[in-house]
């Protein structure tokens, strides 16, 4: 008698054929091996869920890590005087505004504006200007180490320093000391400062998108065909886009596909725009349509981050079951974070080097003050000036303000930055570095 005739079901006959019961476990195996589609699907979704879930864990460690708030910089209010000027009609009414994004009438945090008076700056500064930039690095970094828990302003020059001059390892070793010097995040790697930009200099026209992306905002959408009619350069700024719906997703994906045929852009809060198109899709949820998909995509495209394309890229696939638009480099294209309080007037955009004889430029900064009761030089693209460029503008600049004409420079390295406090372009101009 078999193994199996030891089992039996109460009576005698039935007590199970031998042979039989090998059948059926050979035809039950066939079956594991072979599930069916629905058992797939069911095992790819628990795979999904089972990473999103280690994300928003892991995510959730990293912010408890870096939980502790960056202080804030502020100097205190000056006084206003007793008279104010009257409103000119200029295109700056938003800078005299205490919000968090400007930094003080002087644009210097409160707890920085001794640092930037230091030797350690100002003879950076001077080094860097020179052309020295080994030498400026050693200062800055010997600065750091004797003083690591100093003003922030000197690691924010050597971050610059190391961003300019594409020394990407060394920044990230320097970010792993600042978060550990301050308990909080450091500043991410900004590849344009690092990449030679176009060639061109002169006004940029702007084109801004403000409000709610939804369906009403097509008339704001449609006027960046009509301005970017002949520019070389367009500079997109969308810091004031406080919601996003499908429809404005679609409008403006399809508005961006366009804009930059043939020419440069500068993208502005582009980063926090992307934050907010991400908050409205969901991989498989087909509610909202392709749309906030597609503009996902492009924004990531345009912001150069081909790994985060290529996963959201399989997320797209998984909710549409159709193949995602390709990864192609975005071009010339440079970014940099929202500005709140900037001024949305056409900027005059500064060449990545002045130096010696700026005679060109400066001619052209006449002509755009010929046309513009303010000025506003864009120094995005700016790394570096030499002792010579500056004199020659500073002299320029004080003819100009001579008539109570409103002068900024926006989006400064801090290396540079120093360098004109240093001349006193603060005198007829106001300053803004960049923001980390």
């Amino acid at each position: 008698m078999g193994l199996f005739s030891l089992f039996r079901k109460g009576k005698l006959d039935d007590i199970v054929d031998e042979d039989e019961a090998y059948a059926r476990l050979a035809a039950d195996s066939e079956l594991l091996r072979q599930p069916d589609q629905s058992q797939l699907d069911l095992q790819r979704d628990i795979a999904r869920a089972t990473v999103l879930k280690i994300d928003a864990i892991e995510a959730a460690m990293a912010a408890d890590i870096f939980a502790d708030p960056e202080p804030a910089f502020r100097r205190p209010p000056r006084p206003r005087p007793a008279h104010p000027a009257p409103d000119d009609g200029a295109t700056l009414p938003l800078l005299d505004e205490a919000v968090t994004e400007l930094q003080g009438d002087d644009e210097t945090p409160a707890e920085a504006a001794a640092a930037e008076r230091a030797p350690a700056v100002e003879e950076a500064a001077i080094l860097y200007a020179d052309g020295r930039v080994d030498d400026a690095c050693a200062l800055l970094a010997g600065a750091i180490a004797s003083q690591p828990r100093g003003d922030r302003t000197i690691w924010w020059m050597l971050f610059d320093l190391y961003q300019l001059t594409n020394r990407a390892e060394a920044f990230d070793s320097l970010s792993i000391d600042y978060a550990s010097t301050f308990e909080t995040s450091p500043p991410s790697w900004n590849g344009a400062l690092a990449e030679e930009a176009g060639a061109y200099t002169g006004v940029t026209p702007t084109a801004t998108l403000a409000g709610v992306l939804d369906a009403s905002a097509a008339p704001q959408i449609a006027r960046f065909g009509d301005i970017a009619q002949g520019a070389a350069v367009l500079r997109l700024d969308f810091s004031r886009v406080t919601a996003v719906e499908p429809e404005g997703c679609a409008l403006l994906v399809d508005a961006l596909r366009i804009v930059q045929r043939g020419r440069e852009l500068m993208l502005v809060g582009a980063g926090e725009l992307l934050a907010q198109v991400k908050g409205i899709v969901d991989v498989g949820r087909r509610d909202e349509g392709e749309a906030p998909w597609l503009l996902l995509l492009e924004l990531l495209r345009l912001l150069n981050r081909e790994k985060e394309f290529e996963e959201a890229s399989m997320d797209y696939c998984v909710t549409f079951e159709v193949s995602p638009p390709p990864f192609t480099p975005p071009g010339k294209v440079a970014s940099t974070p929202r500005q709140l309080a900037a001024p949305a007037a056409d900027r005059y955009l500064l060449p990545r080097q002045m130096t010696g004889d700026a005679g060109d430029v400066l001619a052209g900064i006449r002509a755009y003050a010929d046309a513009s009761p303010a000025l506003v030089l864009d120094c995005s693209r700016l790394a570096r000036m030499d002792y010579g460029a500056a004199g020659q503008l500073l002299a320029l600049l004080t003819e100009l303000a001579a008539d109570g004409r409103r002068i900024e420079f926006r989006e400064l390295n801090h290396l540079t930055a120093a360098l004109l406090r240093l001349l006193d372009f603060g005198a007829v101009a106001r300053l803004f570095p960049h923001r980390y």
